[in-house]
This record gives structure tokens, C-alpha cells and sequence, in this order.
């Protein structure tokens, strides 16, 4: 893996090569680009975002588990999951996962930036990130303390609302969960409906907020449908990139850095077949040790959601998209005006609550859906029902993925080691019976015809927890697998930059050190925002470099 590199033409050398093409790779191939004397080249596995599933919100249902977009990872059999294996979508095409997502906004809680920065993270805390997320944001309401109303990433409110979706949120005042219209506001806590990252009835992935418009720069090359393979190294400096698309196999080479944006799976994975990770890992899987790394891969963590769901005394959007004139007439409604259940996000509803007393923040999730589906991709039940699926939003529980040849179009073995400590079995059970407690309060008890899901007949803490274990799934939000920080499974420095390499940084969702409250997106595209402000700090005033651990 090291050694001197061979010869390139000047076409493939460039100062910054970002691999990856997602939620952060987007943001900041938009701001290193933005200086012409910087040349940039973006490197994206998947194929251009034109299928047009990806620009209807709703279209996530078409998307996810779809090779055409979707990496389509599994799991390996999960002990804490009754030894099944997951579906794990994650986004294969410009835009990467926020072209397939949910489309739900939700950057978490303040406290967790803040404990970022008691672990060693100097600079991540909630004062120092909040002008980040508020610098990427075109928010329709406005711009505020908390919220930014001219930035690339539209979010907007839910253009559709439903009667048991607001009797969700009756239901939750009720029983003392406070209403709240800004969960990225004051406070998280409380009951409202989500906003999405959408501009007038049409997702706004990374893509389109950050690369559409800066794509006739010259000094920006992206390419589409081209996999690295592996990061060159030059002694302890990585030097170049190898990839193979179309024209078969070629090197790419960095005056500056590169910039790994593959996300929580394929940035390690990239790191691993590169030679950097833990050194009897790669030793197993036959890739020679460049440098031993032991946290790559490591510390993986994701919600897990348990979904309840209810039959329904009147119709829901089930109903609507098995009947064909109504599913027309759906059609029809978004086409003309950009409005109805097509312009909806995988949930309407949000619900910060805790599970229980004596705690200072909300620590479960729910996700409300005015529908039932066993996964997107799948199509909705053929009966009236609707869904609340919760999730604890700091689980304890650490998962890692393992490199498992030299070959780099072979996935990675992925772990997840769900519900493997007594707190993540205590809140699962919670909120569970959380979800109960308001399926059983007016005004939404008027639409609970029977519980189907997990079924009134588990009552138990054991045979609700053993439901969780059966059914539960991935809420889709991986991350901390190169975190940063500088305890020995630390991965990169505060500035992103990997321990004991130079020219080389992760930058997404891997380098969380603890997985924050809410949804992914948000966050990821922050650190971006934030990455891209310190990488090109760096070049005009070289710090000193990574930390050898």
C-alpha cells in the first residue's frame, strides 16, 4: 500500500479529492470550490440523481432497497435481534443518503454537542456548531437565533396534515408531553409535526441544495459511478486515490488532502482496504498493516425503532393508495399543485418524550405515520392502520464492522450488537409502553380499533422485549465508526484529520463520537459546514499536524 505512486497527468491531480458524494461529500465540494484557485474532485460510486423517485418526498417508498440508489447493506445476524439480519439503506448516487432518506430535519439535542466537547472534542460544542446549522439552512419561516433563512438547504413544514396525526399530538398534551412547532428551537421536548428538507413539494437532498448550483465550475470535477478502491500512501501521507469506473482503473492525486465522505460504513470500509484500521483485523482479512488504527470501524452505533401498529376505526392513507381512483387522484394533486400525501416525509409526527421520571432530557423518539408498511419499498397494508415506532435516542450499545477481504467491491461485515445492555432493554420496554399509554388517550383512542403490532396479548416487560428482539429495526441512523476525540479508539483529531496520517481527514456521520438525539442528516451536513471552514483555515495557515497516537 505504500510506496512511491505512478505517474499521473496533470487532469488528475487536484488539491482536494472529496470520496463520496453524500450528505457531507455535497457540502464540501460547494465550499472548497467556491475559490477558483482551488481544484477539487468529487468521486461518487452511484449514478446521477436523475430517477425521479428521488425529487417526490414520498418517494423514499421507491428509493430505499433499490439498487439502483441503494448501497442494500445487511447486517450480520444480530444475537440482540433473535439472531435476524437488517436491511441497512444507505444512499448510492449523488446526494448519497439524503437523496433517499426521510426527508425529516432534526439536529438533536444542545446537550449532546456539549458532551462532545467534555470527551475532548474542543470545538464541537453547542455554541460553537449552532452557527453551522444555521449557515447551511434556508428555513421558510425565517431566519432567528436558532435557524438560518438563507442558506442552501431548504427546510420547510409539512404541506399535508392528518386528523389521527393531530390526535397524536392531543393525545401527548394530555398526558402532560408539552405541543412544541420547533423541535431545533429553545427546547426538543414535546409533540409536534416534523419539518423536512424540501423546497415547495420537492426533496432538497445535498445535491440539489449544494451541488446543482455550483456544477459548472471549472475548477470542480465530480464524477459519477467510479469506486475507490484504496487510499495511496506515500510513507505515513496519503498521496492519491484509486478508482475504477467506466474507463476501467486509474489514480487520482491530492497536492492538499483527501477527504473521506463515504458515510459510517464505507469510510472505514475505504480506511480498512487502505490499510489503516486495527491491525489484527486486517491481518485477518489478508490486507498488509500500514498503520494500526484500532478504533477504525469500531464504536458503531444506531436507533433501533420498535414500531406499533394500530387498526384503525376510520381510513388512512392505506386506504387512499390501495384504491385506484384515490391513489389517481393523489397523483394528480401533487402533480397540479405540489401538495397531498406525496409531498410527505417517511413520518408527520415527531414526539421527544422521557421515559420515565427523574430525567433531565427526552431520551426516546416516536415517529408518527398516518400508515402501515412492514418496510418502505414494500407497500402499504391493505387495511386502515397507522404506525407509532419509537426509538431511545442514546443507546448504550456498541456495534463495530470488519473489512472481511482485500477485495473493495466486497461489503463489510457489519455488527450492530443491538440491545446488549440492561438500560437499552429498559428504555425500548418504555417506550413501548409509552406508545400504549397514548394509543389509550382521548382523542386518539377514538381511532384505535386493535393493536396489531406487537398484539395486546404481549404484556409482560420479557414478551415486550422479546417482540422488540423479533421485530424491531434500524431507524437508519449509523454512525461514530471513526470518531473523533483522543482516547486510544479515536480516529481523527477535532479537525477531522486521522491520527497519524497527513493529507487525510473523515468528514460525515462516522466521526460522531456518541450518536445524537434525533435524526442524521442535519448534523452530517453541519459537519461539513464546519470541516469545510477548518480544512481551508488549515490552507492558509498550516496547523501542526494529526496526532500520532
Amino acid at each position: 500500500m505504500n510506496g512511491a505512486m505512478p505517474s499521473t497527468g496533470d487532469d488528475d491531480i487536484f488539491d482536494y479529492i472529496i470520496v463520496g458524494a453524500g450528505s457531507a461529500g455535497c457540502v464540501l465540494a460547494n465550499r472548497l470550490s467556491s475559490d477558483p484557485a482551488i481544484r477539487v474532485l468529487l468521486l461518487e460510486a452511484g449514478p446521477p440523481d436523475r430517477y425521479p423517485w428521488i425529487h417526490i418526498p414520498v418517494g423514499y417508498f421507491k428509493t430505499m432497497h433499490n439498487p439502483r440508489t441503494d448501497w442494500c447493506l445487511k447486517t450480520e445476524p444480530d444475537p440482540g435481534l433473535a439472531g435476524r439480519r437488517l436491511a441497512w439503506p444507505r444512499g448510492r448516487v449523488l446526494g448519497g443518503s439524503s437523496s433517499i432518506n426521510g426527508l425529516l430535519y432534526i439536529r438533536g439535542q444542545s446537550a449532546d454537542y456539549d458532551q462532545w466537547r467534555q470527551l475532548g472534542c474542543e470545538g464541537w460544542s453547542y455554541e460553537d456548531v449552532l452557527p453551522y446549522f444555521r449557515r447551511a439552512e434556508h428555513n421558510e419561516r425565517g431566519a432567528d437565533a436558532f435557524h438560518g433563512g438563507d442558506g442552501p438547504l431548504y427546510v420547510s413544514d409539512m404541506r399535508v396534515r392528518r386528523d389521527v396525526s393531530d390526535a397524536f399530538i392531543d393525545a401527548a398534551a394530555a398526558i402532560g408531553i408539552p405541543r412544541n412547532d420547533d423541535f431545533n428551537g429553545v427546547q426538543q421536548e414535546g409533540a409536534g409535526y416534523f419539518q423536512l428538507t424540501a423546497r415547495k413539494g420537492r426533496r432538497c437532498s445535498t445535491a440539489v441544495a449544494y451541488l446543482k448550483p455550483v456544477r459548472h465550475r471549472r475548477n470542480l470535477v465530480v464524477l459519477t459511478g467510479v469506486q475507490v478502491e484504496r487510499v495511496v500512501m506515500n510513507e505515513r501521507r496519503a498521496a492519491g486515490v484509486v478508482y475504477r469506473g467506466a474507463r476501467g482503473r486509474r489514480l487520482a492525486r491530492a497536492r492538499a488532502e483527501i477527504l473521506l465522505s463515504a458515510g459510517a460504513i464505507h469510510s472505514p470500509h475505504l480506511l480498512m482496504l487502505s490499510g489503516i484500521g486495527p491491525g489484527h483485523r486486517l491481518t485477518k482479512a489478508g490486507i498488509p498493516v500500514g498503520h494500526d488504527l484500532p478504533g477504525v470501524g469500531e464504536n458503531l452505533q444506531d436507533h433501533l425503532q420498535a414500531r406499533l401498529v394500530y387498526a384503525s376505526t376510520r381510513p388512512t392513507l392505506n386506504d387512499e393508495v390501495n384504491n385506484p381512483l384515490l391513489k389517481m387522484k393523489i397523483g394528480f394533486e401533487y402533480l397540479l399543485f405540489r401538495r397531498g400525501p406525496m409531498t410527505m416525509g417517511a413520518s408527520q409526527v415527531c414526539i421527544f418524550a422521557r421515559s420515565g421520571p427523574g430525567l433531565d432530557l427526552p431520551d426516546i423518539q416516536f415517529h408518527i405515520q398516518p400508515l402501515s408498511s412492514d418496510s418502505p419499498g414494500e407497500g402499504l397494508h391493505r387495511y386502515s392502520a397507522f404506525t407509532a415506532s419509537v426509538c431511545q435516542l442514546r443507546p448504550e450499545s456498541r456495534g463495530h464492522l470488519e473489512t472481511t477481504c482485500p477485495d473493495p467491491f466486497t461489503n463489510p461485515a457489519i455488527y450492530p450488537n443491538y440491545l446488549e445492555t440492561a438500560t437499552d432493554c429498559a428504555t425500548i420496554i418504555a417506550g413501548m409502553r409509552l406508545a400504549r399509554r397514548l394509543a389509550a388517550t382521548q382523542p386518539l383512542s377514538g381511532f384505535v380499533k386493535s393493536e396489531l403490532s406487537p398484539g395486546s396479548d404481549v404484556i409482560s416487560d420479557e414478551a415486550l422485549l422479546d417482540a422488540a428482539r423479533r421485530t424491531a429495526t434500524t431507524i437508519y441512523h449509523p454512525v461514530g465508526t471513526c470518531k473523533m476525540g483522543y482516547d486510544g479508539m479515536a480516529v481523527t483529531d477535532p479537525r477531522l484529520r486521522v491520527h497519524g496520517v497527513a493529507g487525510l481527514r473523515v468528514v460525515d456521520a462516522s466521526v460522531m463520537p456518541t450518536l445524537i438525539s434525533g435524526n442524521t442528516n442535519a448534523p452530517t451536513i453541519m459537519i461539513a459546514e464546519k470541516a469545510a471552514d477548518m480544512i481551508l483555515a488549515d490552507r492558509r495557515h498550516p496547523s501542526a499536524g494529526p496526532t500520532l497516537p
